[in-house]
């Protein structure tokens, strides 16, 4: 099976409502270390991002348009964070496509994270939404279509994510509270694996 328009569009409705229902645990775990706003924030990217990709005609647009809406919903680092991913994503592919293989997409997400981190410090270990991602992006690698390659990528996630909670912050409000910080999930990794369960699943119906 390969990714095709019609899918992305599941994908991002998907993404979407998930993450609508985890907005205020998001803010919760946010408030633990940071400003208590993340699931507010990423609520209103992921929304923009999923109103880009229903009105587009094709794939590369509909990654382009995604980044660049989540940019203009103006939440911070969230919407620079998938702003970034998704445009660069969007780089990668041909114009013309209408399926993306697994090759493909592996290849696609993978020079999207390195522009992504020219913008944005981070990596595993950091406590911060890279110890979803990159596990995610990294277990790509190899899978035979695009339905296995987002299941792998959402069980990479979801375990970078639960890896957060014996982490210590390196970076934003939360560094300053130094080992304080360990004890909490990051909620940027959570929201990253919410939103590749999401992903995952769109391929099921």
């Amino acid at each position: 099976m390969e990714l095709t328009l019609p899918i992305l569009k599941k994908m991002f409705a998907e993404a979407a409502r998930d993450i609508a229902a985890e907005e205020q645990n998001l803010c919760r775990l946010d408030s633990a270390c940071g400003d208590g706003d993340h699931g507010v924030a990423m609520r209103g990217a992921i929304e923009a991002a999923s109103g880009a990709v229903q009105a587009a005609s094709n794939l590369k647009d509909a990654f382009f348009d995604a980044g660049m809406a989540a940019m203009a919903n103006s939440n911070g680092s969230t919407s620079t964070i998938y702003g970034t991913l998704f445009t660069g994503i969007s780089d990668a592919l041909p114009a013309e496509a209408e399926s993306l293989s697994a090759a493909q997409i592996a290849s696609a997400f993978e020079g999207a994270l390195a522009s992504m981190r020219e913008v944005v410090k981070g990596d595993v270990g950091d406590k911060t939404c890279f110890d979803a991602l990159i596990p995610a992006v990294r277990a790509m690698k190899g899978a035979a279509d695009a339905a296995g390659l987002f299941s792998a990528a959402a069980k990479a996630a979801d375990e970078g994510a639960k890896s957060t909670e014996k982490l210590r912050a390196k970076f934003g409000r939360a560094r300053n509270l130094g080992e304080k910080s360990v004890g909490t999930l990051d909620p940027g990794a959570v929201s990253n694996a919410i939103m590749f369960a999401a992903f995952s699943r769109a391929f099921g119906k």
